[in-house]
């Protein structure tokens, strides 16, 4: 009896598990659409400190009103900011990116992801370039306290 009992159970799961819906019917896409004039951006080379930026322009192309939700960077040190009110058919917007290199010596490539209405949903922009130190001996890159000589 107690096989029967585990096969009934085994059985009514199996046929649970196969008589499950189908998948939901997917979403419409909006016919917004954000063409960029330009996806990545090279900054060459920067100093160490320097805030490098750059706005990426869009236009909507679509039919309908684009509507950006978010703009996220791969990191803290990028800033990201972005066109607020809906953008419609035909108009322009930015999404600026604000790197800041202070700390960072050396070759860099980071991403800010757009996520908008669009039919693509989200679409990623690149910035790269190469921070070299600051020149020390430049006496607007020294510290306030810098050291004082003494006679000989």
């Amino acid at each position: 009896m107690k096989k029967l009992a585990f096969l009934f159970l085994f059985s009514s799961l199996a046929f649970g598990a196969f008589a499950q819906s189908a998948a939901p019917a997917a979403q419409p896409k909006s016919s917004a659409v954000m063409k960029f004039k330009s996806e990545a951006h090279d900054f060459g080379t920067i100093t160490e400190g320097d805030k490098a930026t750059h706005a990426f322009e869009f236009t909507n192309t679509g039919s309908e009103t684009l509507i950006i939700s978010n703009v996220s960077a791969s990191c803290g040190c990028t800033t990201p900011e972005w066109t607020r009110e809906p953008v419609k058919p035909g108009e322009k917007g930015t999404i600026k990116a604000v790197y800041n290199s202070a700390g960072r010596p050396g070759m860099f490539t980071k991403q800010v992801t757009v996520t908008s209405n669009a039919g693509t949903g989200t679409q990623v922009l690149t910035i790269k370039g190469n921070v070299v130190k600051a020149d020390e001996n430049v006496p607007e890159n020294k510290g306030a306290a810098s050291p004082v000589a003494k006679p000989n």
